[in-house]
């Protein structure tokens, strides 16, 4: 409120229209930019009056309301009380015999009832900076928002029965808690941010991350207060707080007591669509680097690093542009490392549509001992809704021995990380191993593990390969009067418009969008808008990249030697 333009009327009625909310101011600004001192409470028709400039926690009086503003707290105060009186029954009828009857509890708890029901939003107000309404808008939130006690029990599996389990939000119940975060402090370490959904965990008792089935020591507790730690000696259901002394903690492990094992459902985190090569300016900063890569790996696990088995060069990447940048940005700001960096790169991934039989011989004779394997297999497409390599083994009458066929597996497995048309992982495979040979010397597991890597070189670009790149669920909100531009410019970038809604009035545009369309896509956006429309993306699913396009991909990578796209059949 003490912002110039500040206008607290304004913004409930933007709220209202825009947004389709329906917000009810529960305080009223005393003032507003430089004359702006603090607030009326319409609950218990007080003000609140702010005392100095200060940017730490100020006191505040309560005094009577200023008479120049009775007027406007009467006419606020009876439409918060018939808008909450809306949802509650015996509030209307108060309200239609005696208005004045209506005590401050009574609003707050029907209040409290509305905005869990999600149909009330309670708007406040103040000054962020030198803290004036920040102690009311705390208790607002205690007083109206859900706490832990508000939700049912959350449900679970036993990870030795497999049979389901719950756990209320309770402190008599055995503990369970979910590390929704990790994260590095400068001072003390590693830290698992955990919520606790049961039961207690005190500081020095060990629990069992039913991850790795081992149990984690916590050493100490702490309550996280920014970027403060206060520390605690007991976190309780409904709490959250973070632990150090760990040793394998990840995002999404549950931890819990071990004699009431409990598996809470996971977070699932998209693959990475985008990266680009880094490298230090200087020599010296490339072990900072790989140290500072390596912690921020651990607390987003959307973000991943590699390195280029072709050039040597580091590749991260992460879920669009901008966790990119911040990325970047950490690396200069927190761990003081200077880096160049290359143009942002999609990460497609590839696939085969057709099926080929083919047959592979590996013979190496150098002296003595050599290397012998022989596999015949069917390579096609895997089944529905299966990832990765699917495995089936139909060898018969001990062609090949039973102590080989993991090794087969593992061969094209490997093999699946680069595919033959651009060096892209294989999102999925069916491997069928119908025969086969082997010597009863010369035969060993890696001799069979090279064999299937080898036989995947030749037999995939045989079976229809296709190259995937990975669409993006996009969401634009923007005035009517944008959306023939941004539409347009959606179709230029190969986009497809799925649905189109009305929120007050903005208009809602659901997109599907190839992410290599969507590079400079901000900037476009607020030109055709002037600045007007946001927008927010995530990722959709990966889909075939048109033929024309994957030659392009494919001369670029120039993946084999001697290899150009000509060479395969789209």
């Amino acid at each position: 409120m003490d912002r110039v333009g500040a206008d607290f009327f304004a913004v409930v009625d933007e709220i209202h229209h825009k947004l389709g909310a329906n917000a009810i101011p529960i305080c009223l600004p005393i003032g507003s930019e430089e004359t702006y001192k603090g607030i009326v409470d319409l609950l218990s028709l007080k003000a609140l009056i702010y005392n100095g400039e200060s940017k730490e926690l100020i006191n505040y009086k309560e005094t009577e309301i200023p008479a120049a503003m009775r007027k406007e707290v009467d006419y606020w105060r009876g439409k918060l009380i018939e808008t909450v009186a809306e949802f509650d029954d015996s509030l209307m009828e108060k309200f239609f015999d005696n208005p004045e009857s209506i005590g401050k509890e009574e609003v707050i708890s029907a209040l409290r009832k509305a905005t869990l029901a999600m149909k009330i939003v309670p708007v406040t107000c103040g000054s962020s900076l030198k803290n004036k309404g920040i102690q009311f808008l705390l208790d607002a939130i205690c007083h109206y928002l859900p706490s832990p006690m508000d939700i049912d029990a959350v449900v679970g599996v036993n990870p030795y029965t497999n049979k389901s389990e719950n756990r209320a939000p309770s402190t008599e119940e055995p503990f369970c808690g979910l590390v929704f975060k990790i994260a590095t402090d400068p001072f003390v370490g590693r830290l698992a941010y955990v919520r606790a959904y049961s039961g207690r965990l005190e500081a020095g008792k060990t629990v069992l991350n039913v991850r790795t089935g081992k149990r984690e020591r916590v050493n100490r507790l702490y309550q996280m207060h920014s970027n403060k730690q206060n520390p605690i000696e007991v976190l309780e259901a409904g709490d959250i707080g973070s632990a150090i002394g760990f040793r394998d903690l990840r995002t999404g492990d549950t931890i819990c007591v071990e004699k009431n094992p409990i598996l809470l459902e996971a977070i699932t985190f998209p693959d990475p669509v985008i990266g680009l090569a880094v490298e230090p300016k200087t020599q010296k900063d490339l072990e900072k680097l790989g140290v500072a890569l390596s912690k921020l790996s651990e607390e987003d696990p959307t973000f991943t690093v590699r390195t280029d088995t072709e050039t040597g060069q580091t590749i991260i990447s992460g879920m669009g542009e901008l966790h990119l940048e911040i990325i970047i940005d950490r690396l200069k700001r927190e761990f003081g490392v200077e880096i160049n960096q290359g143009a942002p790169q999609v990460n497609y991934r590839e696939t085969i549509l057709g099926t080929y039989s083919h047959r592979e011989v590996f013979k190496k004779q150098t002296g003595g001992r050599g290397k012998f394997a022989d596999i015949a297999f069917t390579l096609e497409p895997a089944d529905p809704g299966v990832t990765g390599l699917q495995f089936v083994d139909q060898v018969k009458g001990g062609n090949i021995p039973r102590e080989f066929i993991p090794a087969v597996e593992k061969g094209f497995k490997a093999a699946m990380e680069n595919g033959v048309l651009a060096g892209y992982p294989v999102t999925a495979m069916k491997v069928v191993l119908t025969d086969g040979s082997y010597h009863t010397v010369d035969s060993d597991t890696l001799s069979f593990e090279i064999c299937a890597r080898q036989a995947f070189r030749k037999a995939a670009p045989k079976a229809q390969p296709v190259l995937l790149e990975p669409i993006m669920a996009l969401e634009v909100v923007t005035p009517e009067e944008y959306m023939g531009d941004i539409i347009g410019d959606l179709n230029k970038r190969r986009g497809q418009v799925t649905d189109m809604d009305t929120k007050g009035n903005a208009r809602i545009i659901k997109a599907k969008v190839p992410l290599a369309e969507q590079f400079g896509y901000i900037t476009t956006l607020r030109t055709l808008s002037s600045g007007r429309a946001t927008s927010s993306m995530e990722f959709f699913q990966f889909e075939e990249l048109p033929a024309n396009l994957a030659r392009e991909v494919i001369e670029k990578t120039g993946w084999a030697k001697g290899f150009h796209a000509s060479n395969v059949e789209f």
